[in-house]
């Protein structure tokens, strides 16, 4: 297993591996949400063979579990309604995403499917609180899966390395590129995870790689996007649909 996706080393889509050794590489955002239900289990399992990695949000429920999740509530999201972390674990668990069959999963149940799949599949668990890192890092140390931490808050990124001093981490910026260099350089942190417009706007990208970090951009929506920031020299996509990058496959129905 490997982080090789999220650290400048990851493998090249295969449709595109032939014209292009630097090709970046492709990390499903919330599991490719342009055309899977976010953040659960049926969108990572489906994005899994057209990506190199997946990103996922976690923060705490009702009862204290970290559930993959990326608003504070489930209106937009669910048939639910009401904060998340006043919601417990079971509850969400019967509660529908975007209208399908697919429910809200513990980080533990995404992990498990995950360790279940035929090959390797990284995962970046993007820490919306700082009061999920000590929880996502004791459901991690229960799976065989690679994981990469990343957050906007530097409490959060404290608050990992408190729990686990090793934790592979990446800083994500969205307005102010010498902010998220330095947290990086603050927080031991290999990657960095810049919003699209900072890289296609500022010199994020010369300037990460100057201090040895891998950058992934997000949110890439369509093959324009993906191609704008592969221009601009980044390690890797954080996109919400697999077919940005590999366009000899069909989308799935």
């Amino acid at each position: 297993m490997s982080l090789d996706p999220f650290l400048g080393a990851g493998r090249t889509t295969a449709s595109s591996a032939a014209s292009s050794s630097s090709t970046p590489s492709l990390v499903g955002h919330r599991g490719c949400a342009g055309q899977y239900p976010e953040n659960t289990v049926a969108a990572v399992t489906a994005a899994a063979t057209h990506v190199d990695a997946v990103e996922v949000d976690v923060r705490l429920c009702g009862t204290g579990e970290p559930v993959v999740f990326h608003d504070e509530t489930l209106d937009r999201v669910t048939d639910g309604s009401g904060r998340v972390d006043e919601v417990p674990l079971g509850r969400l668990g019967e509660l529908d995403v975007h209208g399908t069959d697919a429910s809200i999963p513990s980080l533990a149940e995404l992990l498990s499917a995950v360790s279940s799949l035929p090959t390797d599949l990284p995962v970046n668990v993007e820490l919306k609180t700082s009061a999920v890192a000590s929880a996502a890092v004791d459901v991690r140390a229960e799976y065989e899966v690679d994981v990469i931490y990343s957050s906007f808050h530097d409490d959060a990124l404290r608050e990992l390395r408190r729990a686990d001093p090793d934790a592979p981490l990446a800083v994500l910026c969205g307005r102010d590129p010498d902010a998220g260099l330095d947290a990086a350089a603050a927080f031991d942190a290999p990657a960095i995870h810049p919003s699209m417009a900072l890289v296609l706007e500022t010199a994020v990208v010369r300037r990460a790689h100057d201090r040895g970090l891998a950058v992934n951009a997000w949110t890439a929506s369509t093959a324009a996007d993906a191609g704008r920031l592969a221009d601009a020299g980044v390690d890797g996509v954080i996109a919400d649909r697999w077919d940005v990058l590999d366009q000899g496959s069909e989308p799935d129905a």
